[in-house]
Order: structure tokens, then C-alpha cells, then sequence
């Protein structure tokens, strides 16, 4: 039976929409891939305990660990604590460690379940750093923390150190300090500015070119304690570059919630590794195209993933860093949460318009799992919204 529902357009009339996606199935069993692929996972807020939901947000915290359960029954590992959890947005480095805490916990009860954890300098406020030491001293206290919890670590941008370093040999002594007493290998994290606008000029220079010489030099001198970097610059031709120049051991982990699908499956003589927020928010479509493509099925990887990036690409449309509103919303429309509320209020980031937008791809993607549910809870928000 088709689901039918009216939805707002940009030109101020409304529309009879009739849902058409169909969705996917779950995997029997927990399938295996033959690419890396972690999934950025966000937190579930409480709003029934939220006292101060702009400066200290409630989290909702079995909500929030079922969602992980989700996520490594579809196959994935979870980059913990990363920016799609509202990391310094919502998320402070107190709620962050909680969050570590109990994901690493939970992962010990689930055979097979793997996760990297955020690690940066975000207890730290950039307009309080006085010199490349108070840097060095934030990331040892947060990489400290996550090796002390028996996690291995991503290595965050750092806001701090993009105000204070003064040239690419900044971030050389920084990085090459911290990696040098790393417990285990790490994934460094290159962050493009259109998802933090503080992190312009990372690596020491604005100019692609330069940062990319930089951030090679980095990994070179350290090549022992680099597992990857992950990149999100949205340039699928910046990925390849730094792609075709990494040292062989060194493994190239996509951020590109535009590009993700042709990087992950490659040109033919390197591919991409996945470290995504978008697949939080698309998860068993890109379960199923991942083990898809590891029993060498091409045409279903491309006919199931392909559809969900234009949805990706509306929800990381700039401004790009409010990407996590919608990634929370369709977690919603599938009954993940009871809730469309977010840390610091950031559903407020989006408008009717860009969350209609978002209901009508994630429908042509088959990315709505409940179709009935996710209809009548889209109908919901729009009534709170005067339709």
C-alpha cells in the first residue's frame, strides 16, 4: 500500500508526495568487506534531562550505545568521538570521554566489534593557547586518555594549533612529537574548512599543493605510527593526489560525503578506505554495496551506493559543518531515536525546505527503513513547522 504525504517546495507551494523507495534488507549475518570502512556514529541527546541543552547537553546514553550495536551488525567499524558526534559542537571533552568509555566497553561484548576514537584538543579553546606546548600537552592528555581506556586513537584536527602555528614546521614538531610516544598506530585526520571553518590553512598553508607536501613530509618521518589518514576535502581530485603519493604501508581512508562511492571502488589501481559520517545516516544501503563488492559484484555496489549521493550530497551542503542535523533527523525517520532533538539544539541548523529535501532522496535511495513510520513522523515535524 503507497504512503502519500504533502510536502513544502522552495517556490512556497506544496506538493503531494508518494513514497517509491523500497527498503533494504538486512544481512543475516554480519558480512565482511574488503575495504575498511568505518562509520562516523552521532550521539543520541535526552531532552527529558537536558538543563542546559546550549552549554552541557544530556545524552541519552543507551540510545546512544544501541545505535553502535546497529552499526557493527551491518559490518562497520565506528570512528568514535569524531565530528559527526557533535564534537565541539554540541560534545565537550568531558562528554567525549564518557562516550569513549562506554563504547569501548560495550564494543568487548560484541564479537568481531572494532572502533577508533577521536582524539584532539578540543578542551582547549584556541584563543587560550599561547604556544606550540600547550598543543602538544592537549593531545597528550586526550590520546593518553584513549590509550589508558585501552582504545586506539584518531588524531583530530586541532583548531588550537591551526590559530597558533606559524609555518608547516609547526605541525611538523607537533605531529612528529606525538607520534613519536604513540602507543599504537593512529589515523590522521585532514579536515577541510568547509566542515570546520577555524581549521583554514591547515598543514601550514592555504594552497592545496603545499599542505599536501607537508602532510607527506609528516607521514614519512613517522611512517611506523601512521596506520592512514583520513581526508574530507569534498575534491575527489585532492583524495587521488594524496592517494597516488602515500607510502605503501600507508592507507588513504575517504571523507568525501560527495565522492565516496567512486573513491571507495577505486580506478582500477587504488582505492579509498571509508571514514564517513554519511554512513551513519545510509547504513545498510552501504553494508550492502560494501559486501557487494567484496564478492566482486560491481553493477550492485554502484546500483544500491550510487543513489545515496545525492542525498549525501544535500546533507553535507554547505554550510557544510550542520551536516550532522540531518544525519540525526533520518536516524529519526528510521526509529533509531523517539526524538528529533540534537546537543546545542542544531536541528535548528536546517530548515523545513533542506529536511523535505532530504525525506524525498533518502526515499529515492531506499535509505528509509520504516516507510510508514518515517512517514508519519515526517508529517509530525512538519505540523510543528505550521503545514
Amino acid at each position: 500500500m503507497s504512503v502519500t504525504l504533502s510536502l513544502p517546495r522552495a517556490d512556497g507551494t506544496i506538493e503531494p508526495y508518494r513514497l517509491l523507495g523500497t527498503p533494504i534488507m538486512r544481512p543475516a549475518t554480519v558480512p565482511t568487506f574488503n575495504r575498511i570502512a568505518y562509520a562516523a556514529a552521532h550521539v543520541v541527546s535526552d531532552p527529558l534531562r537536558d538543563l542546559d541543552p546550549w552549554g552541557r547537553s544530556a545524552i541519552d546514553w543507551e540510545t546512544t550505545m544501541a545505535f553502535r550495536h546497529h552499526l557493527w551488525s551491518l559490518g562497520f567499524k565506528i570512528a568514535e568521538a569524531m565530528d559527526t558526534s557533535q564534537r565541539g559542537m554540541g560534545l565537550d571533552w568531558a562528554g567525549a570521554q564518557e562516550l569513549i568509555r562506554r563504547s569501548l566497553t560495550e564494543a568487548r561484548t560484541v564479537p568481531g566489534a572494532d572502533l577508533a576514537c577521536g582524539a584532539g584538543t578540543d578542551h582547549l579553546a584556541p584563543t587560550d593557547t599561547r604556544s606550540l606546548d600547550d598543543v602538544i600537552r592537549a593531545y597528550e592528555t586526550q590520546i593518553g586518555f584513549v590509550e589508558q581506556q585501552g582504545g586506539r586513537s584518531i588524531m583530530m584536527a586541532s583548531r588550537a594549533l591551526a590559530r597558533i602555528a606559524k609555518s608547516p614546521d609547526d605541525y611538523r614538531k607537533v605531529y612528529g612529537h606525538i607520534l613519536r610516544q604513540t602507543k599504537d598506530k593512529v589515523v590522521l585526520h585532514w579536515l577541510g574548512d568547509m566542515f570546520d571553518p577555524q581549521l583554514k590553512g591547515y598543514w601550514g598553508s592555504e594552497n592545496f599543493e603545499t599542505a599536501l607536501e607537508t602532510v607527506l613530509s609528516i607521514i614519512g618521518e613517522n611512517k611506523a605510527k601512521v596506520e592512514g589518514i583520513k581526508i574530507s576535502l569534498l575534491d575527489n581530485a585532492c583524495e587521488v593526489a594524496l592517494r597516488n603519493r602515500l607510502p605503501e604501508e600507508v592507507l588513504c581512508f575517504t571523507g568525501d560525503d560527495f565522492n565516496y562511492a567512486e573513491l571507495i571502488e577505486g580506478d582500477g589501481k587504488k582505492y579509498s578506505h571509508a571514514l564517513l559520517g554519511i554512513f551513519d545516516a545510509v547504513a545498510p544501503s552501504a553494508s550492502k554495496a560494501l559486501a557487494s563488492l567484496a564478492a566482486g559484484d560491481v553493477a550492485t555496489f554502484r546500483a544500491v551506493i550510487e543513489p545515496t549521493v545525492p542525498l549525501s550530497r544535500k546533507i553535507f551542503e554547505a554550510p557544510t559543518q550542520y551536516y550532522k542535523a540531518g544525519v540525526v533527523f533520518l536516524a529519526w525517520l528510521n526509529g533509531h531515536q523517539r526524538h528529533f532533538t540534537m546537543p546545542a539544539g542544531l536541528q535548528s541548523a536546517r530548515g523545513v525546505l533542506h529536511y523535505a529535501d532530504i525525506f524525498r532522496l533518502a526515499d529515492k535511495a531506499n535509505v528509509l527503513d520504516k516507510p510508514n513510520l518515517a512517514a508519519e513522523r515526517m508529517k509530525a515535524f512538519l505540523a510543528t513547522q505550521g503545514f
